[in-house]
Parts: C-alpha cells; structure tokens; sequence
C-alpha cells in the first residue's frame, strides 16, 4: 500500500496508518483508535478492554484455528478480512472492520499486519472499508503450518544481519527443566520466540519477551549459523524466531549467556556455552505468571521443579490458545496490558 494510500486510509478514520511491511502488509504502529473501535471495558472478557478482546481472537484464529475454522491462507498466512469476520468468536464479539483496524495499528507489539487483496482487479481504493477489500494476518507466533521462507525474513551470515543481541525470557520455576532437556524446545509452536533487547532498555523492543521474565538466556545465532542445523529467521516486528535443530531444540551449546533478570537475586548461570552456576534452591520452587505452567521454548515434564500449574490445563502442558495463557509459563506475546 502506498504511503498516500495508508494516509488516505487512516483519514477516513481518523487515526493513524499501519506502516507498510516488508512482504507487501501494513502492520503495526501508534496513534489513539478511539474513533474506530469501541474503546473501554466489555462483558465476557474478563474486565479487559475490547481492544485485547479482539486482539486476542485474531490471535487465535490467525495463528491457531486457521484450517479447523476452514479459513484459507494464502503463502505469506494471509486470510480474507471478510471471512474472518464470520468467524463465530469473533462475530459473538460484533467485530468490525474498525476494530480489525485498531488491531493492526494500535497494537504495540504489532502483532496483525494487513494488506489489499491482489486477486481484486483493479485493486481496492486504499480508502475502502470493504472487508473483503482486504487481507490480514498474524506477523508471528503460529501453530498450524506456515511457510516460513514467505512469512519471515532469513538471518543468515551472508546477508550480515544477525542482530547483536538475541535473547529468550522465562522464569526461575522452569529453568532447571531446560537445562536438563539440553536446551529451549518449540513444542507444538512452528518457532522458539527471541527478542533483540529487553523491554527495559532505551527504545525498547516492540514484541519477543514478557516484561516481567525472570531469566534471561542469550543466544550465540553467529555460533548457531556456523556450525549449521538451525535456521534463524526475523518477523516483521522484529521478534527473532528459530525452529531449532532437527529435534526442535536450541542446545545449551550455543547459549551465550544465561543471567537473572535482577543481578540482586541471581547472578550469571551459564557463560560461552558451560554451565558456572546452578540456580540457587529457594528460587526453584516459584511458580510462573499466575502459576502457570510450561510455554513454547520451555520444556514441560522434564527434571527439576520446572513443571507449574495450568489453570486446570495439567502440568508442564502447553496452552495453544489466545494470547492470554498462550504459551503459558513465558508467554511472549501474552497481552499482560494491552500490547
């Protein structure tokens, strides 16, 4: 979409466009969303805001249900904005075209991207507000199959785009767990999920890592690269995804680094690919967000005290559903407020 198009879009709504991504979607950014979809808190949601409400949803169908509700993807996991909206959750919610514009523009973590349909001739006005107008997608976090090479962009060590720093949050109750598993484990998730900073830092990162992750496991991708067998891939907003070997796992051998969130409570526990200290006993039995139990990356079941309660889901077990309790001990894209 062009840059006039977007702004002649968010004109006819009064807030402000979703920049254009790198495969052809417009995803992400700021502005208020007051206009368009209906802000405050709704019933059914538990007290959350329409807005996470919706987001949500989206999550769940456009990375999860996608096939069981019968919904065609295209190669880059687009779906018809129109017969997403006829997805029951989402109809139950009287979901609008507005509200999918919210979603993909006031979403922090800029989790939808959207895009005119190319099938159309000639291609919609970039001020319609016909559904079917219009394709959108999940940038990240799927489940069902996708094709990896249509929906991220490579890191490779040709391209020289390896980011800096590469690095997964979880929490103390599960670390022992990982360890001994002999690294981070995708489970039923296409990828592991990175982040290239920490939410603290200056400028921020926009998606990868909950804020309130209590260890922090830095990878070497460079080393990984080298020494072959994994694939590193980068989303359109910026998380750092990986499949792992060809076991799903990303060893302990190219971890980096491996540090407490707060250097008070936990110092350094791994180091260049060794293991300098174990996690001291009394942090062990903590309990995730919520007590929840194991999430993508994570390893549930294994030994040590890193298997958790899943809100009624069974232990070490992971939730593929919606953002809130998706991945359930780290869940990085978890709205804990609205992302």
């Amino acid at each position: 979409m062009s840059s006039t198009g977007e702004q002649a879009l968010a004109d006819q709504h009064q807030d402000a466009p979703p920049p254009q991504s790198r495969k052809s979607g417009a995803g992400g950014g700021s502005g208020g969303g007051a206009s368009r979809g209906g802000k405050g808190r709704s019933g059914g949601g538990g007290g959350q805001s329409r807005e996470v409400q919706v987001s949500k949803a989206l999550s769940k169908l456009l990375r999860h249900d996608a096939v069981k509700a019968g919904l065609e993807l295209d190669d880059e996991g687009f779906a018809g904005v129109g017969e997403v909206l006829q997805w029951n959750r989402l109809k139950s919610l009287k979901v609008t075209f507005a509200d999918i514009l919210t979603a993909v523009s006031d979403n922090s973590k800029q989790r939808f991207a959207l895009k005119p349909n190319p099938r159309l001739v000639p291609l919609p006005e970039p001020t319609s507000t016909i559904p079917s107008d219009w394709l959108i997608r999940a940038n990240q976090g799927h489940s069902i199959a996708v094709d990896s090479s249509a929906l991220l962009t490579p890191i490779t060590l040709e391209a020289d785009n390896v980011p800096p720093v590469v690095v997964h949050g979880t929490y103390y109750a599960f670390y022992p767990s990982i360890v001994a598993s002999g690294g981070l484990k995708k489970m039923s998730r296409n990828h592991i999920h990175f982040s290239t900073g920490l939410p603290e830092d200056k400028g921020g990162v926009i998606s990868g890592m909950r804020n309130d992750a209590e260890v922090l496991i830095y990878v070497d991708v460079r080393k990984s690269l080298e020494e072959g067998g994994t694939s590193w891939w980068v989303s359109d907003n910026g998380v750092v995804l990986s499949e792992g070997d060809g076991e799903g796992v990303v060893g302990t051998g190219v971890w980096k680094r491996v540090e407490g969130r707060k250097k008070e409570e936990v110092g350094v526990l791994w180091e260049e690919g060794k293991e300098v200290a174990e996690l001291p006993e009394e942090f062990r039995g903590r309990k995730g967000p919520g007590g929840k139990g194991m999430n993508r990356g994570e390893v549930g079941g294994g030994r040590g005290k890193g298997k958790g309660k899943g809100r009624g889901r069974g232990k070490g077990r992971e939730e593929k559903g919606e953002e809130a309790g998706e991945g359930v001990a780290c869940p990085l894209e978890q709205e804990d407020t609205p992302e």
